[in-house]
This record gives structure tokens, C-alpha cells and sequence, in this order.
């Protein structure tokens, strides 16, 4: 039976918007705010009296996200009051979107395929439960509430735990781009609940919410165990009961937390204290224009300009600041190509082979130098500048691979230039034909056996001799000349 049930799933997507306020009063929007219930005012605790006043910003930012998923935005809205209790609400109340949301009918396209947007509204968010097992009782932290947080809801048009998780990772490449989120799942600014169900094909089985994943891993893992969960129920003959199940992360299980027969009554009704919103066109215009190059326009340039691999393009775009740094790198380099060019007219394929080069650097050296170093991607001291004239050196032989990686240490140091470090350091390369034939000859002289098996036909005899007149030299021989020479060297002795 299992063999023709196919999943269907429908992923809720809420993301911590990063204004300086909260989303209806003056209180700090920090994340990082260690202390409980510093960020706080009558307003965000919901005191008799005291009136919400919406914040614009956060508006903006989520029409802003609707606009990049290709969202219809609704030139009427308004917010609504949720009714419900629960410990970390201070209101009794939520204020949030149901009857008419800032976005709608939008889509992203994953692999090619259209996952449809149902919705993207704002609201607030909740406090934050502490759970102590040392004291048997819970805190409650209200620095979150009030916090303006956008929620996503998709269509059930996703076919696989796979599929879902890239889904979330392009989610959150574009709202890093866009600049409304860090959506820093580690830190619970962007939180993922999935709803599951298998039925045969054109059919809708019962729905199965998902919650506490807390990471990419956890919703592809998370969904794919209740995948294979509600196939064995099935299979076994027995009905999948329509429920609410958490992620346990430890045991890689989920569990029932409570049934869900019927939707919940929230008693929705329009916000009285806060005044319907009017989205008119000139606006939308204004916010369609601040719309950045996005991470599927920039794969696609990215495949157009540069001879990289998929795998390069993708790491430059999920690390949008090392890609900018390289795009600044190429660009100076091209620059001295057109500086040098009458002298060694450089074609396409050795500009191709430039970029490439550079690439492999950044992706590893400078990245391995990074990682040790925690830096980010845009803040070091190795201007494109100097990196462009450090691979410009590396591609004409002026350094080997061997000082280049001493090079480019000092240069992740002290962020000074290439050829003041080789210059400072003696690594300038030797190119005196003569010299380097004389210490070719040393080398010979004292690897008698390497020269036997060269002349016996075994090339790896050549490779270690090369390798023993770079090791003598401590890398200030260009290889490929290293080569030549003791080619050379080698057929008159």
C-alpha cells in the first residue's frame, strides 16, 4: 500500500524581523539581551489602558519579502486580535493578521519547480519559557514579546523532507539579502513547523503538525521520520490521527503533544485600537525599487560571467560578502589585464583561467585563514586590491604556490601588499637561468638513484627532484622553470 501513497507537505515559516523597536511600542528589538525582562513597558505587557502604535518598519520589511515572492500585496489591510492563554502572553491576546494579510498568492521556486505562497503576515511574537528540572518550575522571560515577527505559510505543495529544507535555506538566503532578518535558526530568529500527510495521488491524507525544528537538519530529518511513521500506521492497516507531534532531536523521534481534531477558536476580530493600513501604489513602487539582486538572479550572472562550477557559484552565494569581495577581486584584475595587455595580449581563456584562479584562492586559503581566524567574510584586512596583484604574481610566475601561502598569511596579518612582504621577507624569486641551473646541479649530483630512474623512464623521479630543488631554494623557483631546467640539466650529464 505505502508503495502508492505520496507525501504532501505544508511548511509555517515565522521570522524575528530586525527593527530597532518592537512591532506596536518604543521597547529595544535585541536579540542578544542576556538579562530577562529588561526590554519591557506597559504596552509589550499588555496593561489596561495603553495603546499599540504599529511600527512602519516592520510594514515595510515584510511587504519587502512579499514583493521578492513574487507576492500580491494588498493595497488594504489591517491587524487582528487572536484570543488565546498561554504563560508567555501577557496580553491574554496576540495581535496578528487572519481576515486580510499584507501578502498573498505568492511563490519561490525550488529545483525549478513553483512552491506556492498561501499568505506572509506580521504580527507580535511571544515571551520565552525558561524550564528549570533543578527547581521543577518555569520562568518566563517577556524581553521576546511584542517582537515584530513575520509569519510564511506555503501551499501543501512540497513532495519531500529534502525539498523542504532547501525551501527554509533559499527562505533564508533571501531575507538575508533583503536585510529584514539574520534568521538565525541557532538563536530562534527563524522557526520552522511542518505539516505532513500522505494520501494517494491527487488526494490529501491527515495532517500532522510538526514543531521544534530548530535547524535545516532537524526539518529534513524531522519530516522524514514522520514520513516513515504514518507509512507504517497506514500500511499496518490503522488510521494516522490528526495531532500536533515536537522533534526530539536527541532520539530523532517525533512526539504526540497533543491531538488536534478541530481547529482551535481564537476568536478573531478586527484590532480597535490600532487603524487599518492603506498600501498605496506609490509607496509599493518605492519599495519594489530597494529590491536587491537576489540568490537565484545572482547564480544565474554568476553562471553568465564567470567560468566557476556550480559548487563555487553556491558558496559565493550563501556567503554573500565573500561573493561581493571576488566580484571586487575580478574587477581589478580586469583592470590589469587591460593595464598589461598590448604587452602579453591575454585571451579569453587565459582571462578565464585568471578568475578560476583567484576563485581557488578564496575559496581555499583565504577561507581556511577565515575559519582559523573567526572572521567573517567582510571583515579582514586583505583589500581586493592586493589580493587581485597577489594572484596577478601567482599567474605569472612571479611566486610559487609555496611562497604565495606565506604571502598570503602575512598578508591576512597585517593586511599589508604582496610585493612589499616579498620584498621585506627576501622571497623575491630567483631568475637567473644560471643560478638555478648551478643549484640544479647540486641536486643531481647528491640524488644519484632519482637520476637512474628518470633516465629509466619513471616521471616520478622528475617530480621528486623538482621537488627537492624547491625545497633548497625554499620555494623561490617557479615550478614549471624547476622543471625545464633539470630537464635540461638532466640530458647533458
Amino acid at each position: 500500500m505505502s508503495d502508492t501513497l505520496q507525501p504532501t507537505i505544508g511548511l509555517e515559516i515565522h521570522v524575528e524581523l530586525n527593527t530597532r523597536s518592537k512591532m506596536f511600542c518604543s521597547c529595544p528589538n535585541d536579540p542578544n539581551e542576556q538579562h530577562p525582562n529588561i526590554n519591557v513597558c506597559p504596552v509589550c505587557m499588555g496593561h489596561p489602558g495603553v495603546l499599540p502604535v504599529i511600527n512602519k518598519e516592520a510594514v515595510r520589511k515584510t511587504i519587502k519579502v512579499g514583493v521578492a515572492l513574487n507576492c500580491q500585496i494588498s493595497t488594504h489591510s489591517r491587524f487582528d486580535r487572536k484570543s488565546y492563554f498561554y504563560p508567555d502572553l501577557p496580553k491574554g491576546y496576540q495581535i496578528s493578521q487572519f481576515y486580510i494579510p499584507l501578502c498573498q498568492n505568492g511563490y519561490l521556486r525550488i529545483n525549478g519547480r513553483k512552491i506556492r505562497i498561501k499568505e506572509i503576515h506580521l504580527e507580535e511574537d511571544t515571551g520565552r519559557l525558561v524550564h528549570s528540572s533543578k527547581d521543577n518550575c518555569s520562568l518566563v522571560d517577556f524581553n521576546r514579546a511584542g517582537v515584530p515577527l513575520m509569519e510564511l505559510v506555503t501551499e501543501p505543495d512540497l513532495k519531500s523532507a529534502k525539498e523542504a529544507r532547501q525551501f527554509a535555506q533559499e527562505l533564508q538566503l533571501i531575507l538575508r539579502y533583503l536585510g529584514v532578518s539574520n534568521a538565525d535558526m541557532e538563536k530562534g530568529q527563524m522557526r520552522v513547523e511542518a505539516n505532513v500527510s500522505l494520501g494517494k495521488e491527487g488526494r490529501l491524507g491527515t495532517k500532522v503538525e510538526i514543531k521544534n525544528l530548530n535547524s535545516f537538519r532537524s526539518v529534513e530529518r524531522g519530516i522524514e521520520y514522520e514520513i516513515k511513521r504514518q507509512k507504517e500506521i497506514l500500511d499496518s492497516g490503522k488510521r494516522v490521527i490528526q495531532e500536533t507531534r515536537g522533534w526530539d532531536e536527541k532520539q530523532e523521534v517525533t512526539e504526540s503533544q497533543r491531538e488536534k481534531e478541530y481547529a482551535h477558536d481564537y476568536r478573531y476580530f478586527p484590532e480597535p485600537d490600532l487603524p487599518p493600513l492603506h498600501i498605496d501604489s506609490v509607496y509599493l513602487k518605492g519599495i519594489k525599487a530597494e529590491i536587491p539582486e537576489l540568490p537565484e538572479e545572482r547564480r544565474k550572472r554568476f553562471v553568465r560571467e564567470y567560468a566557476l562550477s556550480q559548487k563555487e557559484i553556491e558558496v559565493f552565494v550563501k556567503n554573500k560578502d565573500l561573493g561581493e569581495y571576488f566580484e571586487k577581486v575580478v574587477s581589478e584584475l580586469r583592470d590589469w589585464v587591460k593595464s598589461v595587455e598590448r604587452k602579453i595580449q591575454l585571451s579569453q581563456k587565459e582571462q578565464k583561467k585568471l578568475i578560476k584562479l583567484s576563485s581557488n584562492y578564496i575559496l581555499t586559503d583565504l577561507q581556511a585563514l577565515l575559519k582559523k581566524a573567526e572572521v567573517s567574510g567582510e571583515d579582514f584586512l586583505i583589500t581586493p586590491e592586493n589580493f587581485a596583484e597577489f594572484i596577478a604574481m601567482i599567474y605569472e610566475g612571479r611566486i610559487s604556490s609555496r611562497i604565495a601561502k606565506v604571502v598570503l598569511e602575512e598578508m591576512f596579518k597585517t593586511g599589508a601588499d604582496p610585493s612589499h612582504i616579498i620584498e621585506e621577507k627576501g622571497l623575491i624569486q630567483i631568475q637567473d637561468i644560471s643560478e638555478i641551473e648551478k643549484l640544479a646541479r647540486e641536486i643531481i649530483s647528491v640524488n644519484q638513484k632519482a637520476v637512474e630512474d628518470y633516465r629509466s623512464g619513471k616521471t616520478t623521479a622528475l617530480q621528486f627532484l623538482i621537488g627537492q630543488l624547491m625545497k633548497k631554494t625554499k620555494g623561490k623557483v617557479n615550478p614549471q622553470k624547476a622543471a625545464d631546467v633539470l630537464k635540461r640539466v638532466l640530458q647533458k650529464y
